[in-house]
């Protein structure tokens, strides 16, 4: 029987990444306490989530309680089983939220993901490690890019080396991250350090905005299914600064894991890969807004605060092309419009 340990188990992608295995023949241990209640309040709890987990796949998805700050627990849990891939996405995910309580974000983020690390090397060194990591561990650099305005989103020149995205060789050195980015280069560079000293299969996946319709949406963090919440049930919404223009790339949630499969098929040890929308899927505050509207048939009702946050991005595409040269069987299976689309419904059922 093949085992596959998740942490956040429950979340976004912790629960693509449960339905992905099983339907590989996995079983799935999976780690989540639902922290995310405790940073963003209750209705960004994951528990309907896990819930739903348990109901479906029964044996096969193995939920633990746990913190992934308690060495113990994590230490029994990696000695009861035999693990053959490891997906870690717990963490403390806001940038905001982490200037609150910067020790909280700074043990979960690093020191969470350090007992991870050293579990995994103790005890099952021939598994595959794979790390959600962040944008956000490139600071504000991209900020500094020479950005056009149009009328709906900023812009890079198509002539720029960047056109066609961020790639991993952007510094992340000597520039603003957020706390929150602080935390998450900690344990980037630390998932990079045990596959290169040690010689271990660990993978870095610095993701864009990461979506889709389990994502429990808040206005601290994840961004489209907040906004899709909000317009959907009338809520007034604020975008913080750059006009409303400020553009992500968005990657669906299934497009990530399967590149987490794609590389647990022919892991390299401490490889770094940007993991966003790219070209394919990116879009500005303003164009989410009007597309969000047409697939609702609703008027959003928002706000302007010309202060935007500290270290935000005003224009971040990921450029892919290193993984698609390493991986090149893999590809996106959503691009911006399916991905709103299946929100929007998702978001309709359950008003």
């Amino acid at each position: 029987m093949k085992y596959a340990l998740i942490t956040g188990s429950a979340g976004l992608i912790g629960s693509e990444s449960v339905r992905f295995l099983v339907d590989k023949e996995y079983t799935i241990v999976g780690i989540d306490n639902d922290m995310r209640q405790y940073f963003f309040g209750k209705e960004a709890s994951t528990s309907w989530n896990n819930k739903i987990l348990k109901e479906q796949f029964k044996e096969r998805y193995i939920p633990h309680s746990v913190d992934i700050r308690d060495n113990k627990k994590i230490e029994k849990i990696f000695e009861q089983y035999k693990f053959d891939l490891i997906i870690h996405t717990a963490a403390q995910p806001s940038h905001d939220w982490a200037a609150k309580e910067p020790i909280t974000d700074f043990s979960v983020n690093a020191l969470g993901t350090l007992i991870m690390l050293e579990n995994f090397r103790l005890n099952c060194p021939q598994a595959t490690f794979i790390f959600t990591s962040t944008n956000k561990v490139y600071g504000d650099r991209p900020n500094y890019l020479p950005l056009i305005e149009l009328e709906k989103r900023y812009e890079i020149s198509p002539e720029h080396k960047y056109a066609k995205g961020i790639p991993e060789t952007m510094s992340i050195d000597d520039t603003k991250h957020s706390i929150f980015g602080a935390s998450k280069v900690a344990a980037d560079i630390m998932v990079q350090e045990y596959g290169k000293y040690f010689g271990l299969h660990t993978g870095v996946f610095r993701g864009g905005c990461l979506t889709g319709p389990a994502h429990s949406g808040t206005q601290l963090h994840g961004f489209l299914a907040y906004l899709v919440k909000c317009i959907a049930t009338g809520r007034k919404y604020t975008i913080f600064g750059y006009k409303g223009k400020q553009v992500r790339d968005n990657i669906h949630s299934f497009d990530l894991v399967n590149m987490f499969w794609h590389y647990h098929q022919n892991p390299r040890c401490g490889e770094v890969y940007n993991a966003g929308g790219g070209r394919q899927s990116n879009i500005s505050m303003l164009e989410a807004i009007e597309k969000i509207e047409k697939f609702l048939g609703k008027k959003a009702e928002y706000e302007y605060a010309e202060q935007n946050r500290i270290g935000d991005h005003i224009w971040y595409v990921s450029d892919v092309s290193k993984f698609k040269k390493d991986y090149p069987d893999w590809d996106f299976s959503y691009n911006v419009d399916s991905i709103l689309e299946e929100m929007c419904e998702a978001a309709t059922l359950n008003i």
